[in-house]
């Protein structure tokens, strides 16, 4: 089993019934296990001012498939939800899943980026990992405790505790 987490987001069609569906979908992955679920938070929005805030967590889970396959589920998790993928960046979303962490691995292909690349500069992502598992290390930036140190905090809100 490898121990993976996944950051969640949504900022659109009821946000917190986004996360909610969206976590029980990961609990029905094949070959997967939820382990651990966040508190959520709400955080302002990376990218166009003209938005509304997003509502964000983090979920451990332990699995057999590989970060591509994975990968794929999540995808088809976000299509089910009614992303749609488009060519604005960080714009609004009905749901967003990234791969922050696929056990110790560095991954970078065409496909994915393992640790996600700006993981380490997101309070809502490093808040809630750091809940709900306070001795992680990032590949390539070291323990959250420590990059929290250096986090500004402001904008987000834990608005429902795990």
């Amino acid at each position: 089993m490898t121990c993976v987490y996944i950051g969640l987001g949504s900022n659109l069609d009821n946000p917190k019934s986004q996360i909610s569906r969206a976590i029980n979908a990961l609990e029905k992955l094949p070959e997967t296990e939820l382990l651990r679920c966040s508190s959520l938070y709400r955080s302002k929005p990376v990218g166009p001012d003209d938005q509304p805030d997003y509502i964000n967590a983090v979920v451990m889970l332990d699995t057999t498939l590989s970060a591509l396959t994975l990968l794929n589920h999540i995808q088809a998790i976000e299509d089910q939800q009614g992303r749609i993928r488009g060519s604005e960046r960080w714009g609004p979303r009905t749901l967003d899943l990234d791969l922050l962490l696929y056990g110790d691995e560095r991954i970078n292909n065409k496909h994915l980026t393992v640790p996600h690349q700006e993981m380490h500069k997101r309070n809502f992502v490093l808040y809630p990992l750091h809940e709900i598992s306070p001795g992680i290390s990032i590949p390539g930036y070291g323990p959250v405790e420590r990059l929290l140190e250096h986090m500004d905090s402001s904008g987000l809100e834990k608005i429902i505790s795990a």
